[in-house]
């Protein structure tokens, strides 16, 4: 050690631990400070008095501990996973995959996960309106199909009506408090004529914060004579239920009864565009939730066209928000030609009145028709 530093030990002063910062106390001295004092135990304490030979028991010898695992290693052994092998648990998953995915369950398991890190990294495509059409596929067709196949048993009429290829607009009714209708007709065309359709939506679908993102995403636009236009003159099949919120916020005992098409503009983008009119007819929406009632004041207070009062909404609950099961028939109509026309003839108000009305007829007549063919509402 250098001189300098052995000399500044020499005069360091050592201030024990406890002592208050004063220097002397517990250093050198043979009783000890009152705070060590404190901290000591007592000596009578300390002290322990020695057992009486003459008072004390003979207890008996404490048994040796008998050869076997240890407590640690019976508590691992006996835990929640204690006898399952790795491969058990390796045949429940396999299991659970077959039942989700079916036989091909490696194939499909392997898309997902391709599929969760394209979308994850961003590398999927969108068209001009938002359309996404590998998480339309994937995801909403496929949550919809159980509910169509199981719940509301889907017919499907007229088929060959359906274009395989360029612009159409489909019409139909609409009905059913709640627009599920348009959702049912988007799954019909994709399963059976293998097209998506491009649904037009009102407003209000597009300010509501969570529904606008998902329309957006499975192909709806605004319904707009300029978008219109240009998805028909774009080859896509465009959907439009002119009756709006007064088809499907009719009261039940106005069921199957057509409301006004409003002024005829999706006839006015069909003859601009010169694609045919596909009529729809659907029964078995007006079933799924009878409007009875309606709240027109709370309408009003929350901006939503109506609040709907049913025999089980809202007096069961959540309950009250399921579909009844009625049976379903979609019938698409012989197309209405509009290539006949010229482009200026769409701005005849007389003649895009009487297309209108000739489309609004076919829908009405043909749901008539249904309604005497099926059996009944469930069957």
């Amino acid at each position: 050690m250098p001189e300098e530093a052995r000399n500044g030990a020499d005069d360091a002063v050592v201030i024990p631990i406890g002592t208050g910062g004063r220097p002397g106390r517990g250093s050198g001295s043979a009783r000890p400070s009152s705070a060590a004092r404190n901290l000591a135990p007592s000596a009578r304490k300390a002290a322990k008095k020695p057992p009486d030979a003459s008072t004390a028991k003979a207890s008996p010898p404490r048994p040796e501990p008998a050869a076997g695992p240890t407590r640690q290693k019976v508590a691992e052994e006996t835990g929640p996973t204690a006898g399952i092998p790795v491969g058990d648990w390796l045949s429940a998953l396999q299991g659970a995959a077959h039942e989700v995915f079916g036989d091909d369950w490696e194939r499909r398991l392997a898309e997902l996960m391709a599929f969760a890190r394209r979308r994850l990294e961003g590398d999927y495509e969108v068209d001009d309106y938002g359309f996404d059409r590998e998480l339309t596929e994937r995801f909403f067709m496929a949550a919809l199909r159980p509910i169509a196949e199981k719940w509301f048993r889907l017919e499907v009429r007229g088929l060959e009506n359906i274009p395989a290829e360029g612009g159409a607009l489909v019409v139909s009714n609409h009905s059913g408090t709640v627009p599920l209708d348009g959702l049912m007709t988007m799954l019909t065309v994709h399963d059976h004529a293998d097209r998506f359709l491009r649904p037009l939506g009102a407003d209000l679908v597009f300010r509501l914060p969570v529904v606008s993102a998902l329309a957006r995403k499975g192909g709806a636009t605004l319904a707009c004579i300029e978008d219109a236009e240009r998805m028909l003159s774009g080859g896509e099949l465009v959907g439009v239920w002119p009756e709006g919120f007064k088809g499907i916020g009719k009261p039940f005992s106005e069921r199957y009864k057509l409301q006004r098409f409003g002024r005829g503009g999706f006839v006015s983008a069909a003859l601009r565009t010169g694609v045919p009119i596909i009529p729809l007819s659907v029964v078995g929406a007006e079933e799924i939730y009878p409007l009875v009632g309606n709240v027109p004041s709370l309408a009003r207070l929350l901006g939503v066209p109506y609040i709907p009062i049913t025999p089980f909404f809202p007096w069961l609950g959540p309950l009250g928000m399921v579909p009844l099961p009625s049976k379903w028939i979609l019938e698409f109509g012989e197309p209405i030609r509009t290539d006949s026309y010229d482009a200026a003839e769409a701005e005849d108000p007389m003649l895009v009145f009487n297309v209108t009305d000739q489309v609004r007829e076919t829908i009405q007549h043909t749901l008539f028709d249904l309604l005497r063919e099926r059996d009944g509402v469930f069957s």
